[in-house]
């Protein structure tokens, strides 16, 4: 997993420099590099085996709780909550990215959803409304240590900005609205039948794919197995899915330019323009299986 553009988390590279084979980035120093340790998404025994080599000296176990950045793959049953434990058990603080989950797949992230406690959550993109904000928060014993309280610096030329906070308060209080139209009921089920609607144009056309969603994150994967790593995804049919991007931009859906990358809906797609992408993915499926 991508958990931003700082040297300790640019070892292992996904997202769009997976998409033009770069292993990682270069300029990472070794010094650098050798204070994280990396195991695979939804492999808690190579978690295991980690905390059985270093034991109680690693300091904090950081992950995705629904990864978004090899496109989208959920969680594997037990696998956050195994995670929670060996924290809990060896010391460790367990911290959430959820800078893509944060305020998109719930109220509250997908910690919420799934029911497993961080001890610290790092947020973005939503939280700002459209403008660059990031926040994180956690534990009170944790959050007092941070200055003026405690004794750990952090600042930042935008942080607090108030052009940025304003537009995230604004979303926030238009996500917050309750009700039977509320925002997360709309996103859902906008969610569910562009999730369901891909799936069938695909069975119809015999194209195999498959559509990963957690509230309005989806991953659209060309396979008919099951994704559950990065494996999973690099298996995937991969040049069908760069033929299916020009055939729906020709047809005015813009999908992300890779597959790699998760999709988000939001409380501007209506029902008119789930039923266009619909269309317009039965008409490129028809065509990619024409041939």
């Amino acid at each position: 997993c991508y958990h931003g553009h700082a040297d300790p988390f640019l070892i292992a590279a996904g997202s769009g420099a997976a998409t033009i084979g770069v292993p990682s980035s270069p300029g990472v120093p070794a010094a650098v590099v050798a204070d994280t340790l990396l195991a695979p998404y939804n492999d808690l025994p190579a978690v295991e085996r980690l905390f059985e080599a270093a034991g109680d000296s690693i300091a904090a176990v950081i992950v995705e709780p629904v990864a978004g950045n090899m496109n989208l793959v959920p969680p594997l049953p037990g696998f956050l909550e195994g995670l929670r434990a060996l924290c809990d058990r060896h010391g460790a603080i367990l911290i959430f990215d959820e800078v893509m989950t944060g305020f998109r797949v719930a109220w509250g992230g997908a910690q919420n959803v799934l029911g497993v406690r961080p001890d610290l959550t790092t947020l973005g993109k939503v939280i700002g409304g459209g403008l660059p904000l990031a926040a994180y928060a956690g534990r009170r014993d944790l959050m007092r240590r941070i200055a003026p309280a405690g004794p750990v610096y952090q600042a930042g030329t935008l942080s607090g900005n108030p052009l940025a906070v304003a537009a995230g308060q604004a979303a926030l209080r238009e996500l917050d609205k309750q009700g039977t139209d509320s925002p997360y009921d709309v996103l859902e089920r906008t969610g569910a039948r562009l999730q369901a609607g891909i799936e069938e144009a695909g069975r119809r056309h015999g194209i195999p794919v498959r559509v990963e969603r957690k509230g309005s994150m989806l991953g659209l994967f060309f396979t008919d197995k099951a994704i559950h790593r990065l494996e999973d995804v690099n298996a995937t049919d991969r040049p069908r899915f760069a033929r299916v991007f020009h055939k729906l931009l020709d047809r005015g859906v813009h999908l992300p330019p890779s597959p790699y990358e998760a999709m988000f809906l939001s409380t501007a797609h209506g029902d008119a323009e789930i039923a266009a992408t619909l269309e317009a993915f039965d008409a490129a499926f028809a065509q990619e299986a024409a041939g």
